[in-house]
């Protein structure tokens, strides 16, 4: 697709021009963003976010062997929207180390990375989540470590008395390789307060994942999208993301999360429609032009619907999970037992038309 092709769709002339700066790999402002959530048809946001992936990553589609540990859902945060903490299910449970540790020793050793993420625990540290990540590099020091949300981190190292510098320099040295991107959820403070008043605000979510890329911690970002924001609120979130990748280049991904209604204080309302969920990740992979990697979820969106999304701007589709997470299951996924081996992610890869490429935490490619 060109600029003369463009010209040929009959667009209004606003959608024209945004069409064209994008074609021309210009950035595009907040306002440009809004109206092609607006108004663009589904069709050319497709070829538009195509586009973008193309010149990031050609046909090059990511995932990784990896596995989730998640070590509580005891929560002192009480977000409407979670169907996954103690307060939520009445059914509170608590890993112990030694059974942490279980899981790593029985890992198999071509597993690339260890996502660990859980509830916010009263009584847990910085030292507990270290001491932690210490064990697991000892049984398997080549592991990519991705552990803990800003969320978490706000009250672990605040726990500790430490400041927020040193804590992640103490959670690095202890063999800490990334963050994920959970608790962004949407950084507009009048949503945030009515959906997760009190945990961390946006600003300091923002400032715990500078802090990170500026220890030299690579981080996710994502977002939390389809239960009560608008349009104008994601595109506010989308650029708070890009303003800070324009400082600190650290950010490796970006996640739409879906807000699913089970199970929750917002069981109310509707879900967003599968149009809904493949405009959001086309503008994303547009607005977002200096984010190399946009991932689908699959847990989340279903393995059909993520297939789907790799024609609108998604490069990246996660791992293989090996049933190893339930909080998007308990929320109501269609993928209540979530696993698939490599050869079936490349295999869908391979039949939407893309190039797989199994990666390891750095996006490095990975024989095995």
């Amino acid at each position: 697709m060109n600029i003369s092709t463009i010209s040929q769709l009959n667009l209004d002339k606003e959608l024209e021009t945004i069409a064209n700066k994008v074609l021309g790999d210009q950035r595009i402002n907040a306002a440009e963003g809004v109206l092609l959530y607006e108004k663009a048809p589904l069709g050319l946001l497709g070829l538009l976010a195509d586009h973008v992936r193309k010149q990031k990553n050609g046909d090059d589609t990511f995932f990784i062997r990896n596995m989730h540990i998640e070590p509580t859902n005891i929560c002192i945060h009480h977000c409407r929207f979670c169907s996954y903490s103690a307060r939520q299910t009445g059914n509170a449970w608590e890993s112990t180390p030694d059974e942490m540790l279980d899981i790593v020793r029985k890992l198999e050793n071509n597993i690339q990375e260890l996502h660990i993420v859980g509830g916010v625990h009263p009584t847990k540290d910085v030292t507990y989540y270290g001491e932690l990540i210490k064990e697991v590099k000892k049984i398997r020091p080549d592991i990519f470590v991705k552990a803990y949300t800003a969320i978490e981190l706000d009250f672990m190292i605040s726990k500790s008395g430490m400041s927020l510098e040193d804590g992640l320099s103490y959670l690095k040295a202890c063999g800490l390789d990334g963050l994920p991107g959970g608790g962004a959820e949407i950084f507009d403070e009048d949503i945030r307060k009515q959906i997760c008043e009190d945990k961390a605000t946006a600003t300091e979510w923002l400032h715990i994942h500078e802090v990170a890329h500026n220890t030299g911690i690579p981080t996710n970002a994502t977002i939390l999208y389809g239960h009560i924001e608008n349009y104008a609120h994601r595109i506010d979130h989308l650029n708070r993301l890009r303003e800070l990748q324009d400082k600190t280049h650290g950010f490796n991904a970006f996640i739409p999360l879906k807000f699913k209604n089970q199970n929750n204080e917002l069981s109310n309302l509707e879900e967003a429609s599968v149009i809904e969920d493949l405009k959001n990740y086309a503008v994303s992979r547009i607005y977002l032009d200096n984010f190399r990697h946009i991932k689908a979820y699959w847990p989340m969106m279903g393995k059909n619907i993520a297939q789907l999304s790799l024609s609108f701007g998604v490069d990246d589709l996660d791992g293989t999970i090996n049933d190893s997470t339930k909080i998007y299951s308990l929320a109501g996924s269609d993928e209540q037992n979530p696993t698939m081996t490599a050869s079936e992610m490349a295999e869908m890869i391979t039949l939407a038309g893309r190039k797989p490429i199994e990666r390891d935490g750095w996006y490095k490619p990975v024989t095995n």
